[in-house]
């Protein structure tokens, strides 16, 4: 701890939040019934979706841009990300009477790119990723004479973010566990430090997509490690590398990094939106998620951080879809049947007396597999859930159906 206690301790974290006063606000925490039962304890939801911005990174680049000279200032700062970031420091800025540039993949959401815009920022659309943006933005810095705001890598980053630790212990003393969305790692690296002042036996655990994972080989090796890109809905949390900084703390503090499914993640956005009425992203319900897949590993009381809001209402429908299917709630399924007039009635109607609504019939007549005198229809109902799926599938199959799923 002693290398990390030099380069960033609580009393950082606490002048951080001296800096914020009256800047960000004190985010509400709501207690999850559902959360508590699965996990065995109290489950409380520290909701940072609902901070000015809608995500924790305001408080970060606040702290940040605060502490530049008014030359450093007066030159303009310049950032990259594909949303929330973005967001805050175009917000940050703009209090603190600096110019902010930023630069965000060209299909970054078109809603995060008015937002960014809105906070004042002016916008450049550049490359396919947010490591192509990140690029373009240490050029113009270079260029300009603009300084450089990273996402996670600056230690005025992680003590603002840590602030929302010294909340969580405000608000709920008793918290033993802080699960922790997890992408470079300035937020469960400042929170880390933050209940290290408070009391050393808090445990915080990080949350990542298993698409982009690599804090737990970045911990393990005491370094950042790149790990391979593969294709999540949490874009929100999906870098390649960490922050050096956010490895040495966590590795230091003993900090665990889980992984979890698009699937749990897709269910923690419905468990927010359905259970709790929060509206977070997915990369923000990671932390959700981490404690549907691995409830072990976390000692109650727990603290969950949505660390997010802000979503693209079209991602949004897409989401719900998958998170309902994920839950049991859709079903869909393939069944042949006799190419004769009636029989899709006939399915349809034995689909209403077992109480699941249809919601899309497609019917095909010419597949490899079918017989001359057959046609199958692809269905996707909605039911009441895993129990009511497995019973529809099974009066289905006793009525003689016989039914494929892919």
């Amino acid at each position: 701890m002693t290398m990390t206690s030099a380069m960033l301790g609580p009393d950082d974290v606490a002048q951080a939040r001296e800096v914020l006063r009256g800047i960000t606000l004190q985010t509400p925490m709501l207690h999850s019934w559902m959360l508590s039962e699965h996990v065995g304890g109290p489950v409380y939801l520290k909701c940072e979706n609902l901070q000015r911005t809608g995500s924790f990174k305001a408080r970060g680049a606040y702290v940040r841009i605060s502490r530049l000279t008014g030359a450093e200032r007066g030159r303009g700062v310049v950032a990259a990300s594909a949303g929330n970031h973005a967001q805050g420091v175009a917000f940050a800025a703009t209090l603190l009477g600096a110019k902010a540039t930023v630069v965000m993949p060209e299909g970054a959401p078109l809603p995060k790119i008015a937002a960014t815009r809105s906070y004042g920022a002016e916008i450049i659309l550049h490359g396919r990723t947010v490591e192509d943006a990140l690029g373009r933005a240490r050029e113009l810095a270079q260029e300009n004479g603009s300084v450089f705001i990273h996402p996670f890598e600056h230690r005025d980053i992680v003590a603002g973010q840590g602030t929302a630790g010294l909340e969580i212990i405000e608000q709920c003393p008793a918290v033993r566990t802080v699960a922790v969305p997890v992408g470079g790692g300035g937020l469960a690296a400042g929170v880390a430090v933050a209940m290290r002042g408070a009391d050393p036996s808090i445990r915080v655990v990080g949350a990542q997509a298993e698409a982009v994972a690599p804090f737990p080989a970045s911990i393990r090796a005491g370094h950042p490690v790149t790990v391979a890109s593969g294709p999540t809905m949490a874009d929100g949390i999906a870098v390649a590398r960490p922050g050096a900084l956010a490895v040495e703390i966590m590795a230091a503090l003993a900090g665990r990094v889980v992984t979890v499914s698009e699937e749990n993640l897709s269910r923690a956005l419905l468990i927010c939106l359905e259970r709790a009425k929060q509206v977070v992203e997915p990369a923000g319900a990671a932390g959700v998620a981490a404690l549907l897949e691995h409830p072990q590993a976390f000692e109650p009381p727990v603290v969950a951080i949505l660390s997010g809001g802000n979503i693209d209402p079209l991602l949004l429908s897409k989401l719900l879809r998958h998170g309902l299917a994920a839950a049991g709630r859709y079903l869909t399924f393939r069944c042949s049947l006799p190419d004769q007039p009636g029989a899709l009635a006939t399915l349809l109607s034995e689909l209403a007396g077992l109480g699941a609504n249809v919601l899309d019939v497609v019917h095909e007549r010419f597949t490899p597999h079918l017989h001359v005198d057959e046609v199958e229809v692809l269905l996707q109902v909605e039911t009441r859930g895993p129990g009511h799926c497995d019973s529809v599938i099974g009066q289905l199959r006793q009525a003689g159906y016989k039914l494929r799923f892919s």
